[in-house]
């Protein structure tokens, strides 16, 4: 098998090539900035600039690229996460693959107002953030293409997705905590549904090769939700700090509020958002239950032995 990964040097599409490869399958992609290590080829999918031609010969596409933020314009989210997903469903066609594994996200569920353990079947809702939106309407596009019969298509759902190489889960709230900059909603009470990127990709692997998923949507998470408090603790323990600082929600939002108002005179973007301080305030869990029946997932790393590992990797790279 040959698969071609779009954002090919993420950290999702990394591990997943190293996974890929360690099993004797062949991997390529596409980036912003070529990586000849990993068979990677300069090019953005939401421009035709002469990437499309690198996909002919993959069996399988997997579409990580995209603009994950909070502090994206809607044009912006538009042009990488919906235009550039169309864009890569075509060179995908064209270029006679079989399956696109399209990675979109547990916020399709919209930040709030969904039930505990929501399936898949769970209406998607927009919330008027640019993300989430975009993320809808990338799924709305790839199902249109399977429901053409253009192409076998599959869409995942991570979860929070935390580890080595992680910059919205680790890196990001580690240098946060670090500067005295991280604050926590709701008392810490709101739920986060981390899953280490090691069980994300032996998902996106069933989704690449399993029969069962073909035309199908899944959320592939750790099955278990904690408290942010518990979850964003082990940063703060492994810094040395005491934490997290939690706060009331509409005080954390206030904050959230003066720090993008701040960042925006200055000309710079800051995900210490509103938007992120309602996303700490979540009190479901998402269902990995279709997951493990069709495709027989089963996650294998629980919270502390993801976070052992990734604060070895932290340490490994002087991040802490």
């Amino acid at each position: 098998m040959t698969v071609f990964i779009t954002g090919g040097r993420g950290f999702i599409a990394r591990a997943l090539a190293d996974r890929l490869r360690g099993q004797g399958i062949r991997t390529s992609g596409v980036d912003l900035v070529a990586d000849p290590l990993y068979d990677v080829v300069a090019g953005s999918t939401s421009s035709g600039d002469g990437w499309q031609g690198h996909f002919a010969g993959a069996e399988v596409v997997v579409h990580t690229a995209a603009l994950v933020t909070n502090t994206a314009t809607h044009d912006e989210a538009w042009q990488v996460n919906v235009l550039g997903t169309r864009r890569a469903l075509d060179a995908a066609i064209a270029g006679g693959a079989r399956r696109f594994v399209h990675v979109s996200s547990v916020r399709a569920f919209g930040d709030l107002g969904w039930p505990d353990q929501v399936t898949e079947d769970h209406p998607v809702r927009n919330d008027g953030g640019s993300y989430v939106d975009s993320k809808i309407a990338s799924e709305q596009v790839v199902l249109q293409a399977h429901a053409a019969g253009e192409i076998e298509a599959v869409i995942v759902r991570p979860g929070d997705v935390y580890g080595p190489g992680s910059r919205p889960w680790t890196i990001q709230p580690v240098e946060l905590i670090r500067r005295s900059a991280f604050v926590l909603p709701a008392m810490g009470r709101g739920i986060f549904s981390p899953v280490y990127v090691d069980d994300l990709v032996a998902g996106l692997q069933l989704a690449v090769e399993h029969p069962a998923a073909a035309g199908q949507v899944f959320t592939i998470g750790g099955g278990v939700g904690v408290t942010c408090a518990e979850f964003f603790g082990h940063y703060y323990r492994m810094l040395g700090k005491r934490g997290p600082v939690r706060l009331p929600t509409v005080v954390a939002v206030g904050l959230g509020s003066v720090a993008s108002g701040a960042a925006r005179v200055v000309g710079r973007r800051t995900e210490a958002s509103a938007e992120t301080m309602h996303y700490f305030t979540r009190t479901g869990t998402y269902s990995i239950d279709k997951a493990r029946r069709l495709l027989d997932y089963a996650p294998e790393v629980d919270l502390d032995e993801g976070m052992r590992r990734t604060e070895a990797w932290l340490r490994e790279n002087s991040l802490i």
